[in-house]
């Protein structure tokens, strides 16, 4: 593997090179967070909404407008979806819950037990074609009261579950995880990547992307490493609409082809923890970088909708 390097870019295989633009800038449109996390694209309102964990509010930037404060005191957010119908799914630290913004600002609770305990404090949601909603549930939330309230543990793991919302119905879809974090679905939905940041607590806990086969019922099997990510480790991660995996890491954002070849980093100045694509063609990335976040136009598009 031949890497070359910019400012910007660093390649390791020519692949990438279709994926990014040399001339291409990483602007930051917002510098005020303190751990800024789950950025997700409104389409059909033209803006992005993220999370601001420590300080408890989820913030809007409108291109052409600014930054503003979209709702304080929001129960510590931290990742952020849309549905089929293009409701706000969120997962809270501060309520313990899986949540959902109508459309007219009601918040409706999706999840927030398992088995009559208490989930942990759901981390990220990713919602399938068929409407299910799949999230993880770490403990980060519950281990101080710095992005939630410090909590005893009810559940005997950290889980990683999928939520039928017509029913209310809630399974444990992958229970050996030390801390699952994000996840992402491959365009055609028959492989499910899940990242484990356990090294978070440690340097001997995991620090990698598993990847799972969906089945029939929604049902997983497999799990294999995916890939290894280093330095610092995974948290967030998306795909384009070829397949290939965007993960957060601690020297910015890794590229990953969908056989686990590393093929690229786009390299920001403070560990990313989170990114999504949007813009109206879908080919801008948003990058959720410690305390800023940032646009990078690519060549590929997120896979995204609405």
């Amino acid at each position: 593997m031949m890497a070359s390097s910019s400012a910007l870019y660093e390649h390791f295989e020519a692949e990438f090179r279709r994926l990014v633009r040399g001339s291409a800038q990483l602007d930051t449109i917002h510098a005020d967070c303190r751990w800024a996390e789950g950025p997700v694209w409104f389409a059909d309102g033209n803006y992005l909404l993220w999370s601001d964990i420590p300080n408890d509010r989820l913030m809007r930037y409108i291109p052409g407008v600014g930054t503003s404060v979209f709702r304080a005191q929001a129960g510590y957010i931290n990742g952020n979806t849309r549905d089929r119908e293009g409701r706000l799914i969120s997962c809270s630290h501060g309520h313990r819950r899986v949540e959902r913004t109508e459309l007219d600002g009601r918040i409706t609770v999706l999840a927030d037990s398992y088995q009559g305990k208490k989930l942990n404090s759901p981390n990220d949601a990713v919602v399938k074609s068929d409407g299910s909603i799949w999230f993880t549930d770490p403990a980060y939330g519950i281990e101080s009261d710095y992005e939630g309230y410090k909590a005893k543990q009810e559940q005997d793991g950290c889980y990683v579950y999928c939520l039928d919302p017509a029913s209310g119905k809630l399974k444990v879809v992958v229970s050996d995880f030390d801390r699952p974090n994000g996840l992402a679905f491959s365009p055609d939905e028959t492989i499910l990547y899940i990242a484990d940041s356990g090294f978070s607590h440690g340097p001997d806990r995991p620090h990698h992307i598993r990847a799972f086969r969906v089945n029939k019922n929604n049902n997983l099997s497999g799990g294999e490493v995916f890939a290894e990510v280093s330095p610092g480790l995974p948290d967030g991660l998306r795909c384009d609409v070829e397949g290939h995996v965007w993960t957060s890491s601690g020297d910015g954002v890794q590229v990953y082809t969908a056989s686990g070849v590393l093929i690229g980093k786009i390299r920001t100045p403070k560990p990313v923890a989170n990114l999504t694509f949007g813009g109206p063609k879908r080919h801008q990335l948003f990058i959720a970088a410690t305390d800023s976040i940032h646009i990078l136009y690519t060549t590929t598009n997120g896979v995204q909708r609405p």
